[in-house]
């Protein structure tokens, strides 16, 4: 029988995975392994009517685009207390002993990843499920699916019905080097450290993208009703033989000095581990023991995380050179001797600004330790004075731009020098194109930072706006081109004409308009042109948009060479306009909302969308003008009390729901007749209490 093979490709499959991705002891060769694949994957094609969403062949992911739905935990996931200092970790310990007597204590590494809950019901995989706020997380289960250490089937029979697991998701080092060598080449920025890369590869919209990342994931505990085992200790050894892989870097701890002993050992250690960690987890094995002590409001009272020191070398600061970005600000960096840290030889360091080199008196030839805290570009912390050489001087901040020469500015409020010649300065310009041309920009490809540079120094680019200017025939010619390239850059940048307002709005580079800035103010003005005319004031109805964001958009549009840039790109046919919305209804006709809070069914943005798409207005502030107030979790709470003020109505999700579903005359009373307003917070930040949470099975961060 076609089914009968499946399933056993589908078994022998899961079974070499697990042995090659967890145990590390592979039984057959990658091609054996490809071919048992190739085979599983032409029987699902031809047999669709077989379909499991936790087929092996779901490792490689697919390019359609994912959309992450906010799902509440069943289990809540709390965070662990932070401790740096072994005199407070004692007196946790002795908290414990004082409470509950003498108790066993786990040791475990704490991985320094972005945390996930997994859902697994009669012994596959149903759902997973990010941290969130503890209460409410997104489903990026088609993303998790493409670990390869994440098993989809567990072994044995004897796992609980229905049960939840929570782990980190890591990037391991060898992952994080290549990515960001691959993103240096695409002229993309790159990731700080291997633990936003994993947050960020878990939310890509392609788990295609995430399934060659080489993501990994460790689980350390179990959470259910009802789970048959007494220890922490015991639950994880079961949890292995199900499949998962389980941390082999732990140990049982009786006092103090074991447990110091645990830590110091994986203070050095760590370094040659292949992924990053950032701690150790000190856990009551018991879980009678765990019961008895609870939870603080936030935090579980039997963990706590001692969380390992920034590594630090000593070396030397040879010569300082100031480097200028795209926006004109200009960033001290310190050429070092080289020296080994956190792994990898660090030459140079980062000064930050004036004021941070003041701080610490920074001068050449200075002996600094150097701190690797996470950054791709470690910083300096201290000065050794007791190094300084005797005719030492002070050091004076540059006044002009080391790049055109113009002097340099400091604007209120910032840290940072500028430079003002945003037209004239080389890197300025370079930078600016090298934004533009970002996949989430303009998306043109092709166009990497050596390329851009070329076409800078060849003349034939001096802002953003020339390359709809470019021919093929003037690229073909150039170094590392040819005509296959010139032919994809120019097909390439005639299809970013197509790319949606909000994009080329991000693409210009205003200063502080990031991706998501962007979309706000696409949404709330809905053209180029009436942006332009806002006054300070209409900006700032725009959501996340302060004075300050406003100032510098403003700025921006009475530069005479950026409304040349833009008369320019107006004519080259790019998108100034938002996308018309098609209004499904007219049940909000004439209505203003306010959205505020986290939602459990939809996103904030979603949201919107339905008000508009039925008639409705979205506004940014709570006012006179607004008409109700969907109230999500964790709203402002000066939102609600000038929404109380002015008798405005304060709805939930569900009854914004029910208001499209049933229409507006079902809607519900305005607020002076809901729940006092105390109540609504109460429901709003406490999480609702479930049977058996504090027990054992349950209690979990």
């Amino acid at each position: 029988m076609i089914k009968d093979e499946i399933d056993a490709l589908r078994k022998e499959l899961e079974y070499h995975n697990y042995k090659y991705y967890v145990e590390n002891s592979p039984e057959i060769s990658d091609f054996d392994f490809d071919a048992l694949m190739r085979r599983l994957q032409d029987l699902e094609a031809a047999h669709p009517e077989f379909y499991d969403p936790n087929s092996p062949s779901v490792r490689v992911g697919s390019d359609l685009s994912n959309e992450f739905k906010t799902v509440e935990h069943r289990f809540p996931m709390r965070s662990l207390g932070n401790t740096y200092s072994l005199e407070e970790l004692h007196e946790f310990i002795e908290r414990i002993e004082r409470e509950v007597g003498e108790a066993t204590l786990v040791c475990e590494l704490k991985f320094d990843g972005t945390a996930i809950s997994l859902t697994y019901e009669h012994g596959c995989l149903l759902r997973a499920v990010t941290r969130g706020d503890g209460t409410h997380g997104d489903d990026v289960t088609a993303n998790v699916r493409t670990i390869r250490t994440v098993p989809l089937q567990l072994q044995g029979d004897d796992w609980p019905d229905y049960f939840e697991i929570r782990g980190e998701i890591l990037m391991p080092y060898a992952s994080f080097d290549r990515l960001n060598a691959e993103r240096e080449a695409a002229g993309d920025p790159l990731f700080a450290n291997p633990r936003n890369a994993a947050a960020g590869t878990l939310k890509q919209q392609s788990s295609a993208v995430v399934a060659k990342r080489g993501l990994d994931c460790t689980l350390y505990q179990l959470a259910g009703e009802n789970l048959p085992f007494e220890t922490h200790r015991e639950s994880l050894q079961k949890a292995r033989e199900w499949g998962f892989k389980i941390s082999d870097h732990t140990a049982v701890c009786h006092n103090n000095a074991e447990i110091d002993a645990f830590i110091n050992h994986w203070d050095e250690a760590r370094h040659a581990l292949p992924f990053p960690t950032d701690g150790v987890v000190i856990k009551v094995d018991d879980f009678a023991l765990r019961r008895r002590l609870g939870f603080t409001a936030k935090a579980p009272k039997w963990a706590v995380a001692y969380k390992f020191k920034a590594e630090q070398a000593l070396t030397r600061i040879n010569s300082i050179d100031y480097q200028v970005g795209r926006t004109g600000a200009v960033t001290p960096v310190a050429n070092l001797d080289p020296v080994l840290l956190a792994g990898t030889t660090v030459r140079r360091a980062t000064l930050h600004n004036a004021e941070q080199m003041a701080l610490l008196d920074i001068r050449l030839h200075d002996m600094v330790y150097v701190e690797k805290g996470g950054e791709i570009i470690p910083k300096i912390t201290e000065v050794e004075l007791s190094e300084r050489p005797a005719d030492s001087k002070p050091l004076e901040y540059i006044t002009r731009c080391p790049e055109c020469g113009t002097p340099l500015v400091r604007y209120e409020g910032e840290a940072k020098h500028y430079c003002p010649n945003q037209s004239g300065c080389r890197p300025q310009i370079l930078g600016r194109i090298i934004h533009f041309i970002r996949r989430k920009a303009l998306d043109i490809d092709g166009l990497g930072e050596e390329t851009v540079e070329l076409l800078y120094e060849n003349g034939l680019v001096k802002d953003i706006a020339d390359l709809y200017d470019l021919r093929q025939e003037q690229l073909a010619p150039l170094p590392r081109l040819g005509e296959k390239s010139a032919e994809n850059i120019i097909r390439s940048i005639e299809k970013s004409k197509k790319v949606p307002f909000r994009r080329v709005l991000f693409g210009l580079g205003i200063r502080f308009v990031g991706e998501t800035t962007a979309k706000y103010l696409s949404d709330h003005f809905r053209s180029l042109d009436t942006l332009m005319k806002a006054s300070r004031e209409e900006l700032c109805q725009a959501d996340e948009v302060g004075e300050k964001i406003a100032d510098a958009i403003l700025e921006y549009f009475a530069d005479e060479n950026n409304l040349r840039i833009i008369a320019h790109l107006r004519e080259a046919g790019l998108q100034f306009e938002a996308e018309e919305r098609k209004q499904s209804s007219s049940a909000f006709e004439g209505l203003n909302f306010v959205i505020s809070g986290k939602f459990a069914n939809h996103s904030r943005d979603e949201l919107k969308a339905l008000i508009e798409a039925h008639g409705g207005k979205n506004l940014a502030a709570v006012s006179g003008n607004v008409d109700y107030l969907v109230a999500g979790d964790n709203m402002g709470p000066a939102k609600l009390k000038k929404a109380e003020k002015l008798n405005i109505r304060i709805i939930s999700e569900d009854e914004f729901t029910r208001m499209l579903e049933e229409g507006i005359s079902k809607a519900p009373a305005t607020h002076s007749e809901k729940v006092a307003p105390e109540e609504v917070q109460l429901r709003e930040n406490v999480p609702a209490t479930r049977a058996g949470e504090n027990s054992p099975q349950t209690s979990l961060f």
